[in-house]
């Protein structure tokens, strides 16, 4: 407080004259100012100098104690349940439970703040990303394994699929390993449940693409023959497959929060009883709806009619012995172009093998052999 100010007011409350309109405007402050001390003093003496509080003497806002604690039980049950506890999955389940008045997110957010549940984080920019969605159910799954321990410690593998347009899990497998064979069967439990997808995103693992390899792996061929076309995403780059690597989080703290299977049958049966849950839950991605909803609410899109076949081209040393390796075959095109660079062009099974300019060999594969002989057809070669 200026003493000149304390020493003004002081003696305009004794009634002695002073020019307040020239005192104040000498100070910047206002006649009210002055004469709100001047009251002040006349009825509370030194002390009416004291700075009141600002604080408002109603919060009309403020929440009861009772909604606190509905906020704060919520978290602890869906933590301890291993889903998602933040703010706006409290509001959905106080709202499911009945409580009124709903706290909107941001008073959530202040009653965890305030009891030590989350610690406030500078606000950072706004990320304007624009995350690509199939349109139609069915269009596009998405597929990935993910490493998880027994009990006892024995590593074994869960195998993920999600429908891209509605974030569903269409089956979560619980097998040995990620192999092929686990793969097509896990696929084939989600086709009996859900149809056949247009495609099947997944990333390079060899369970499930040979296409940045230059060849078919057995899954290809499988899933060409129903007409699903197989994409993969680009190497060092799991962005692609986003959702699913999000799905893995949400299914590892799902079973972190539950006594781990002693086998792979248990394991299955807390598989099925997650995708029960997760599927009929609210999810934030989907302005509220559960995967399950959203799946049900469009057409399902289904692959054109026919087996697809799949091509490309890629290059391969020729052996010393004159053999090729492609598509986890052995192709025998014969010592003349031992030491050379062969370009393979496929389809399918069907395969061309140039040599420079010149056609080395053309054939069908025999998948029932892997050693893929030379046959009585007359090949080009070097004269």
């Amino acid at each position: 407080m200026d003493p000149e100010f304390v020493a003004a007011v002081a003696q305009a409350a004794h009634g002695e004259k002073i020019n307040v309109a020239r005192f104040c405007h000498e100070h910047g402050v206002s006649r009210d100012t002055f004469y709100k001390y001047v009251t002040r003093f006349r009825t509370e003496g030194a002390s009416g100098f004291t700075r009141r509080s600002t604080a408002p003497h109603h919060r009309p806002s403020t929440l009861s104690a009772a909604v606190a604690e509905a906020v704060l039980r919520a978290r602890k049950e869906l933590a301890e349940a291993g889903l998602d506890n933040g703010p706006i999955s409290i509001r959905w389940r106080l709202k499911d439970a009945g409580v009124t008045p709903v706290p909107s997110r941001a008073s959530i957010h202040r009653i965890l703040c305030a009891h030590g549940q989350i610690v406030p984080q500078p606000r950072k920019k706004p990320r304007t990303r624009r995350r690509f969605t199939y349109a139609d159910p069915n269009g596009c799954w998405q597929i990935d394994g993910m490493e998880h321990h027994l009990a006892d410690g024995t590593k074994v593998c869960i195998l993920q699929i999600l429908d891209d347009h509605s974030r569903l899990d269409v089956g979560s497998y619980a097998a040995p390993g990620e192999t092929t064979a686990d793969t097509w069967t896990a696929l084939q439990h989600a086709f009996a449940g859900y149809g056949v997808p247009v495609k099947l995103l997944s990333d390079n693992g060899l369970a499930f693409t040979g296409r940045h390899r230059g060849w078919m792996v057995e899954l290809e061929r499988h899933l060409a023959e129903l007409g699903v076309t197989s994409i993969a995403s680009t190497p060092h780059h799991p962005q692609t497959c986003g959702k699913n690597e999000r799905l893995h989080q949400t299914l590892q703290k799902w079973l972190a929060a539950r006594p781990p299977a002693k086998n792979l049958a248990a394991l299955q049966q807390l598989l099925d009883e997650y995708r029960q849950e997760y599927n009929n839950r609210r999810h934030q991605s989907l302005d509220g709806q559960t995967p399950q909803q959203r799946y049900d609410a469009r057409p399902k899109a289904t692959p054109a009619t026919g087996p697809r076949r799949p091509s490309g081209v890629t290059t391969r040393p020729v052996s010393a012995t004159g053999v090729i390796a492609f598509s986890g075959c052995s192709i025998v095109l014969g010592r003349t172009w031992a030491g050379h660079a062969a370009t393979v062009y496929w389809q399918g099974d069907r395969v061309t093998v140039m040599v420079d300019d010149t056609v080395a060999r053309q054939l069908t594969l025999d998948r029932s052999v892997r050693y893929q002989r030379l046959t009585n057809q007359k090949l080009s070669g070097k004269s």
